[in-house]
């Protein structure tokens, strides 16, 4: 008997337990997306228009994964309900994925010691190194909102002042990572979208230009008169060298100060060259004084995340919300606890997790709680977790899995009235026993992985010839006991993930 005809007689199309990853699962993203929450999300989720922070753990495929899914839609739908203000801006919070952290770690790696031990090395990520990683991915998003031809900020971004042109061009230079167009025409772009003209960074090269091309002319003229002597002597080059002096000093400067950032900042990909570039373009009054991240520190960090906030309120964002996820799957941590925690722990720092403005929706592992459990009084009073809606682990009820299970039938359902879990099943199997069995399941993936397991093996035991299309108790208690053996055995580690 095939499982698709055992669903289509249940006027279901698809296999609604086929998925076990939200970031794939077409029926999460088509129905439950917006419909099926944790009992726990408004703590998690916070409002929209005062962003907070939340650090939730969960063992894998407690729907970790979903939550951020879920909550990047509803503050999608946030900015498109909300209104706008005064100036014709959406007031939505700034949405920052910090998901996907190969690309930091490899070049952290790369930098601080490819040859070492990847404990020793991962020991050695500090506070600035994850406030670098969130800059990177927070100019970059904007910088490609501002400068796309359609954006949502075109309302509002000539209405910058000259300091927060300045400020996003700075960002810019340091932290924009985008490989869709070369650097510096992506960098021309920007300046020309928000009218940071900087003609006083040109003056030392038009000086050297005018020079040289009075030099030419000059020597053109001499040499058609025949009147070169004068080229023979020392001060006329003397005077085209000092003309190009400044130039030079500029640029030995913007050189000097670029390697310092690049060396700083180790998790950037901005090459010397390019950003050395871009530091000589902008005057040197508009460098004096910022905050750049040139020193192994996190103070100027702060100081520049302020800048991109700043930016941010007058493009009509109501703060910023970074989500992280995805902790444990870089290749460098490879699920290890130790390395999780070494790259996470300078993060939970009260100061860094209530900057105003910001709220950080942290998606962690369960094992880091256990690592949170047995921690001194030190680190509590800095990370101060009872502050940050801490949610300690994320729990689903069988009342609640029960609930998803019938949500994602009802969503693949093509009949009216729309089919339900429990038609599924004989008689005997009611909606008590359902909730017995599924509560033992404890989180959706697991829920899904078993009922996926019970229709294969319902439909394995009958023939096409005489199909059965109720799954009957005894096989339901039979694959349920099957399953939480394998699976209690997994968790010990005696079966191969």
């Amino acid at each position: 008997m095939k499982i698709q005809d055992f669903l289509e007689h249940h006027g279901i199309a698809g296999n609604p337990f086929a998925e076990e990853d939200a970031q794939n699962d077409t029926v999460f993203k088509r129905t439950c997306l917006e419909t099926t929450f944790h009992p726990a999300w408004d703590k998690i989720y916070g409002d929209p228009a005062d962003p907070s922070t939340s650090i939730v753990f969960g063992e894998k495929g407690s729907g970790k994964t979903a939550l951020k899914l879920q909550m990047v839609r509803q503050f999608t739908r946030h900015s498109l309900s909300a209104g706008t203000h005064a100036g014709g801006a959406i007031r939505s919070p700034f949405v920052v994925l910090y998901d996907d952290f190969n690309p930091f770690l490899d070049r952290f790696v790369s930098r601080v010691g490819p040859n070492r031990p990847v404990e020793k090395v991962l020991g050695q990520w500090k506070l600035w190194d994850h406030i670098d990683a969130i800059l990177s991915l927070a100019v970059t998003q904007l910088v490609t909102s501002l400068t796309e031809p359609l954006s949502r900020s075109n309302v509002s971004v000539q209405k910058m002042t000259g300091s927060q042109a300045r400020d996003i061009c700075l960002l810019a230079a340091c932290y924009d990572q985008s490989t869709g167009e070369t650097f510096p025409a992506r960098w021309k772009k920007l300046r020309r979208r928000v009218g940071y003209n900087a003609w006083l960074g040109l003056w030392p090269l038009l000086l050297g230009l005018l020079a040289s091309l009075g030099m030419l002319a000059a020597l053109t003229s001499g040499f058609s008169s025949g009147s070169l002597g004068w080229a023979a002597a020392w001060w006329p080059w003397l005077v085209l060298a000092a003309a190009w002096g400044p130039w030079s000093t500029r640029r030995v400067q913007a050189t000097w100060l670029a390697w310092r950032i690049v060396r700083s900042m180790r998790t950037g990909n901005r090459t010397l060259g390019q950003l050395a570039g871009a530091l000589a373009r902008m005057p040197v009054v508009d460098l004096a004084g910022q905050p750049l991240p040139a020193i192994a520190r996190s103070d100027d960090r702060y100081e520049l995340l302020a800048k991109l906030q700043g930016i941010l309120t007058a493009q009509g964002y109501a703060g910023m919300i970074v989500i992280v996820d995805r902790l444990d799957e870089p290749h460098l941590i490879n699920g290890s606890a130790d390395r999780m925690k070494q790259v996470l722990w300078p993060m939970l720092d009260n100061k860094f997790l209530k900057s105003p403005g910001m709220g950080f929706k942290l998606l962690l592992p369960i094992e880091l709680y256990r690592f949170i459990e047995r921690e001194d009084e030190q680190f509590n009073q800095r990370a101060r977790l009872d502050k940050q809606n801490l949610v300690p682990s994320l729990e689903w009820s069988g009342e609640t899995l029960y609930d998803i299970a019938s949500t994602r039938v009802q969503a693949a359902s093509v009949v009216s009235p729309s089919a339900t879990l429990t038609q599924l099943f004989e008689s005997k199997v009611d909606q008590r026993r359902l909730l017995d069995g599924l509560r033992s399941l404890r989180v959706p993936r697991q829920l899904f992985k078993f009922l996926y397991r019970l229709l294969v093996a319902h439909c394995h035991a009958h023939t096409g010839e005489q199909p059965v299309y109720q799954i009957p108790l005894e096989r339901f208690d039979t694959v349920l006991a099957v399953y939480r053996r394998d699976q209690d055995a997994f968790d010990r580690g005696l079966a191969p993930r």
